[in-house]
């Protein structure tokens, strides 16, 4: 009767029965609510690189009426806004000719011998008209950076690594 007596009693005793279940659902919630923060933190850097880019293609097609772009600045813009250095920016400008599918790092390279300078008209040469080559030209951002989320120290996942690519035709 003792036992029955001490089984009852035990049944109705709810006393440490919260602190038994805090001690399981608390490092769950803990672990969530870090796992949350970082997914935060890893896409806010994302939408910040990419605004960054967007930020340099706003510029390129600001001043491609008229005023020559300085690659170096756009770079700088891009560094300043996003707290990156030398390494993980890149402004290239290239080159396309005429409708030819590959590119060029210099505009003189679309010219064929004897057909004048580069601006999309027409000159006469020898009596005759040639077509001068139509060269487009483009700027390349890119923008790279990477992340090492805490809970690689508990060893899950890996440094996530960002690499933001923008092209844009200036002329």
């Amino acid at each position: 009767m003792t036992m029955l007596r001490f089984r009852r009693l035990a049944l109705r005793d709810e006393k440490g029965s919260i602190a038994v279940e805090m001690a399981f659902v608390v490092p769950i919630l803990a672990t969530f609510a870090l796992g949350a923060f970082e997914i935060g933190t890893i896409f806010s850097r994302q939408q910040e690189l990419q605004a960054a880019a967007l930020e340099g293609e706003t510029i390129a097609l600001a001043v491609a009426r008229g005023a020559q772009i300085h690659v170096d600045e756009i770079e700088d813009i891009i560094k300043t806004t996003t707290r990156l250095g030398d390494d993980n920016v890149n402004v290239t400008r290239f080159y396309r000719c005429d409708a030819d599918a590959n590119t060029v790092d210099n505009p003189a390279l679309c010219i064929a011998e004897g057909e004048g300078e580069v601006d999309g008209e027409t000159t006469e040469e020898g009596g005759e008209e040639a077509n001068k080559p139509v060269v487009s030209s483009y700027l390349r951002i890119e923008v790279t950076d990477s992340y090492t989320p805490v809970w690689k120290d508990f060893g899950i996942g890996d440094t996530i690594n960002y690499d933001v690519e923008r092209t844009v035709q200036v002329s």
